[in-house]
């Protein structure tokens, strides 16, 4: 396939249509110019996410053949190229969408479809989508849509890039600096895909009630603006092409959409065909809430790794300085329990079968792999615990096991099960608080954007040891976590980002301490829970073959 001339645009938008429209159509015009043939818009182009109730968000919404979407379709025309564009929209039926838009090179609508995932206030004025977004396959390639929030969670992404998506097209209306450095990036690394992301600058509410706003939400007025960063990301997860913080930009970048196609890592696993569909059905069941009190406040936590007689050595050194959870590299079970003689740790290691977690009285649990690695073999069977806790696991039909322990709930995860986002959903439907994940990444997104974006996207603390010559970190929950809830310490912009704690190359051991408690805070705003607020009516794609 010949290379493909994408660009993300990123502009401001205002309560003016008639202005937000010139402004579309002179960047559209800018991006045809630098021979773009394939052109992303933000979302809610038409005008600000801001209005009085659903009504009004209903009368000033764009309509079929209107002058808004007709001014669109001839620009598109008259340059021949491929537009996507986000509007709030009228249906017939008297809904109204957040709705995407893909305008072909003869001005024809070619697909559309409305968002699945609302955010906060979206909720009051916007209809969610009642079926999944085609996947249009055109002569720049097979085509996904999607919108801000729907990015946020993985769900969305996925079933677009398991229908076959090669490029994924997202419209962006975020003041969220966490989009740009997580979000955004690790849609196209986890699905090997790439995505184009076209983001707002410039205020996202109305100037003459920013004072006002912010005021009430505990924010500085210039952090409720459009993060901008518009970016153009391969499917191993590099930026190949990045907006500027502030300011209208048109970001351009030559892709090669077939890179999609190659599905496999470095260590031959391809990463669908090794999915387990049959073992995802929980994400498709309806939300049933959080049945577990949440955990203690803070847990005190390490990892160890390097040769066996170091990470025993260290094991019993963090035991004792009070780590209640150790996460090492791969080291015997019976030597580890006995390196917590005296204390009420708990250690988890990885073993060639899947990870185990001990006590100073020997093995307590196990959790037997999932995912097949490599080029062969098959997934493990499902997980079982000996009997002396056998109570403290959830029932054998789960195939995610989540561990009761004195300051909350524990999941085990290692191998190339690290690398499915499938895998921490099940946990944190399981209403695990931390996951303790003993891995060696294959590739560099595993540790930069895949296990920090697990955290994030399921309110989950994350200790993640790999061995010495490998990076490894805690990704702990912070509880400055959205608009909704008051903020502790200063604004960053960082909305669900964990806080993370590196333990560089080669340093055998490090300690952190995580909030098992914050996972059962999973509201990122008002009527949105990042994990009850998944899609799950319209996860086939995940959950079947």
């Amino acid at each position: 396939m010949a290379p493909v001339r994408v660009a993300a645009v990123q502009l401001a938008a205002s309560q003016d249509v008639e202005a937000n429209l010139a402004a579309c159509l002179r960047l559209i015009d800018e991006a045809a110019a630098q021979g773009a043939q394939l052109i992303v818009l933000p979302e809610f182009c038409n005008h600000l996410s801001y209005y009085a109730d659903r009504d009004e968000a209903h009368r000033i919404a764009t309509r079929p053949g209107d002058p808004f979407l007709t001014a669109v379709a001839d620009r598109a025309r008259t340059h021949r190229v491929y537009v996507k564009i986000n509007v709030t929209h009228a249906h017939p039926d008297g809904r109204t969408g957040g709705t995407n838009f893909m305008f072909g090179p003869d001005g024809a609508i070619l697909g559309q479809c409305d968002k699945q995932t609302l955010m906060g206030a979206e909720n009051d004025h916007l209809d969610p989508a009642g079926e999944v977004g085609p996947v249009l396959d055109t002569p720049l390639g097979r085509l996904g849509m999607y919108a801000c929030m729907e990015g946020v969670i993985n769900e969305v992404a996925r079933g677009l890039a398991l229908r076959g998506a090669q490029v994924l097209l997202n419209s962006l209306n975020s003041f969220a600096t966490d989009e740009a450095s997580l979000h955004i990036p690790v849609r196209a690394a986890e699905n090997k895909v790439w995505v184009v992301a076209a983001n707002k600058v410039g205020p996202l509410l109305p100037e003459e009630h920013l004072p006002r706003l912010s005021a009430g939400l505990g924010v500085p007025a210039e952090w409720l603006h459009g993060a901008g960063e518009s970016q153009i990301v391969a499917p191993d997860g590099t930026v190949v092409a990045k907006g500027p913080r502030t300011g209208e930009a048109v970001v351009v970048a030559d892709i090669d959409p077939s890179l999609a196609d190659d599905k496999r890592r470095p260590d031959g696993t391809d990463i669908f065909a090794a999915r387990r569909p049959e073992l995802y059905a929980p994400i498709a069941a309806p939300p049933q809430g959080r049945r577990h009190e949440p955990g203690a406040a803070t847990l005190p936590v390490a990892i160890v790794r390097g040769d066996s007689a170091t990470v025993l050595r260290e094991t019993a050194r963090a035991a004792a300085a009070g780590a209640r959870l150790i996460v090492t590299t791969e080291t015997d079970p019976a030597l580890l329990a006995a390196a917590l003689d005296g204390t009420s740790a708990h250690a988890v290691t990885a073993t060639p079968t899947g990870p185990i977690l001990v006590d100073a009285n020997g093995e307590v649990a196990r959790q037997p792999l999932l995912h097949p690695a490599g080029s062969g073999g098959a997934a493990a069977p499902a997980f079982t615990a000996p009997d002396r806790n056998a109570a403290t696991a959830t029932s054998d039909a789960d195939a995610v096991r989540v561990v009761q322990l004195p300051w909350g709930r524990l999941a085990l995860v290692s191998g190339a099960d690290s690398i499915f986002p499938e895998v921490f959903r099940l946990a944190a439907l399981a209403d695990a608080d931390v996951v303790a994940v003993p891995f060696s990444a294959v590739e560099p997104w595993e540790l930069s954007l895949g296990l920090p974006e697990r955290a994030a996207e399921n309110r989950l603390n994350v200790v993640a040891a790999a061995p010495l010559e490998q990076d490894s970190a805690v990704f702990a929950l912070s509880p400055d976590f959205t608009l909704w809830t008051a903020w502790q310490g200063p604004f960053t912009g960082r909305i669900s980002h964990p806080v993370v704690t590196t333990v560089p190359a080669g340093q055998v051991s490090g300690r952190a301490d995580v909030a098992p408690a914050q996972a059962a805070n999973r509201q990122v705003s008002r009527r949105t829970d990042l994990v009850d607020g998944r899609p799950w009516r319209l996860v086939q794609a995940l959950t079947e073959r």
